[in-house]
């Protein structure tokens, strides 16, 4: 595609996130920006957490997964429905009673000042991984499609990427992302509806007969219960999405932070119960358009790059029409940016609130404050990305999982211990069990085969995790109950 397009594309869309951010942005405060005034309507966060939820990570490396793991995907999915209505029944009425608008002050609350510190500080480091990981997908896109041509350097692109969110989030902070989110994934859906239907066509298929040809092909298979050991095996992977779904969803300030701006608990649990109906039917059509792929890419002889993330861009963008390149460049950005820019909100609501603590600095100073912490936290992202262009060699969403695995997991553990048990903790040794744990479970995995006759661990990991860091508070708690 030709560059001078892209780019008048990308431009012609943030215009209209700038406008929304305008519009929405008017007469903002701090409040406005961490938590929305609690003005939101459930319906338009339902939708956007879609976009915000599956990123551009689903958006190219989900179907690229089709042709090495079928529709196994489908499994951990199923568990995060499951994990989804723990989020709603469990931990958004906790949050909703005790009115947070960082979730991480709970722990401050039922254990201490370290745990409190400790918690914030995992969600920052996880978060930051995370999100980086995402934009580094979009920029490495934009990268070979655009400026490669130009001549521009990779940082000069990543920094583009992140200062277009600056500049529509700056203001409004969470209340623009709810309507710019909700924009975004009306986008990235139109744009993977629009490919299956291109792809369809180009196979001379009617919609029956495109179902019938991925269900009877050889990337449909859902379900995996014959080897215990493969990471596909569906217990590994459901039980892995119900916990994958609590951490990086529940416990989680970027997700959390926009059903906390619901107008109440009822409203808010109506969000989260019909977001994972959703989500289930969406992640089913990211698995049909790469199982359309992979098919398409054998139907034109087209060799299966070493990359698989990168399949989905290289049809698009070479050989279906220029339409067909126009919405995935559309989508990608939307899936990205809907992931990206509460990422960004998120993790500087968390940096005023659990570690400048800006509530009690004087009113003046705050909006300042805020601002300068937003600013920080684009520069250390822009420095993540350009280390990940450095060393990763895997694939994306497999690389964004394992590193969850290890930062969520003292996260699990120390809300499973609050919620679950009475007892109270010797606080300044949390940090300890919270650092040990990860490198435990990391050694776990590594010799698993060796330790465990065979088993490998895949993204169950967490779970282990979770529990290391649970028996290790039971360790240093005593039997004195801690009162609500």
């Amino acid at each position: 595609m030709n560059p001078l397009l892209i780019s008048a594309l990308i431009l012609g869309y943030f215009l209209i996130l700038i406008i929304i951010s305008l519009f929405t942005s008017k007469g903002a405060n701090n409040d406005d920006f961490f938590s929305g005034s609690k003005k939101s309507h459930w319906f338009l966060v339902a939708f956007g957490m879609i976009g915000a939820s599956l990123s551009g990570v689903t958006f190219m490396s989900i179907p690229g997964w089709v042709g090495a793991t079928q529709f196994s995907y489908m499994q951990v999915v199923f568990g995060y429905f499951f994990g989804y209505i723990v989020i709603a029944t469990v931990l958004m009425p906790l949050y909703y009673r005790l009115n947070l608008v960082s979730i991480y002050t709970y722990l401050n609350q039922r254990f201490g000042t370290y745990s409190y510190k400790t918690g914030a500080s995992f969600f920052l480091l996880s978060r930051i991984i995370g999100s980086s990981f995402r934009l580094f997908l979009v920029a490495n896109v934009l990268q070979l499609l655009i400026f490669n041509q130009w001549n521009v350097p990779f940082y000069v692109t990543v920094a583009i990427t992140i200062g277009l969110i600056w500049l529509y989030t700056f203001k409004g902070g969470i209340k623009t992302i709810v309507w710019t989110d909700t924009f975004q994934t009306l986008f990235m859906l139109i744009s993977v509806g629009v490919t299956i239907y291109i792809i369809s066509n180009q196979l001379g298929w009617s919609f029956e007969e495109m179902y019938n040809e991925v269900k009877n092909s050889d990337y449909s298979q859902i379900f995996f219960f014959d080897d215990w050991n493969d990471k596909r095996h569906f217990f590994k992977q459901f039980l892995s999405g119900i916990f994958i779904t609590i951490v990086m969803t529940g416990l989680d300030q970027d997700m959390m932070q926009k059903n906390l701006t619901c107008k109440n608990i009822g409203e808010a649990q109506k969000n989260m119960f019909t977001f994972s109906v959703v989500l289930v039917i969406v992640n089913l059509a990211f698995l049909v358009l790469g199982a359309l792929l992979f098919i398409y890419a054998n139907h034109i002889g087209l060799q299966i790059p070493d990359r698989t993330d990168n399949l989905f861009p290289l049809i698009a963008s070479e050989h279906l029409n220029t339409f067909a390149g126009v919405m995935f460049i559309l989508g990608l950005i939307a899936a990205a940016y809907s992931s990206a820019d509460s990422a960004l909100a998120a993790l500087t609501t968390s940096v005023c609130i659990d570690f400048l603590d800006i509530k009690n600095k004087p009113e003046n100073k705050r909006e300042g404050l805020r601002k300068k912490a937003h600013l920080l936290v684009s520069f250390v992202m822009f420095l993540v990305i350009l280390l990940f262009n450095i060393i990763t060699d895997e694939s994306v969403i497999s690389s964004l999982f394992i590193a969850a695995g290890y930062t969520y997991g003292p996260l699990l553990g120390l809300y499973a211990f609050g919620l679950y048990t009475k007892r109270k903790v010797y606080d300044k040794w949390v940090p300890i069990i919270c650092i040990l744990s990860p490198i435990i479970s990391f050694i776990l995995d590594k010799f698993s085969v060796e330790l465990f006759f065979g088993y490998k661990f895949n993204f169950e990991i967490l779970i282990v995790n979770g529990l290391l860091t649970f028996i290790g508070l039971l360790l240093i708690s005593t039997k004195e109950n801690f009162k609500n």
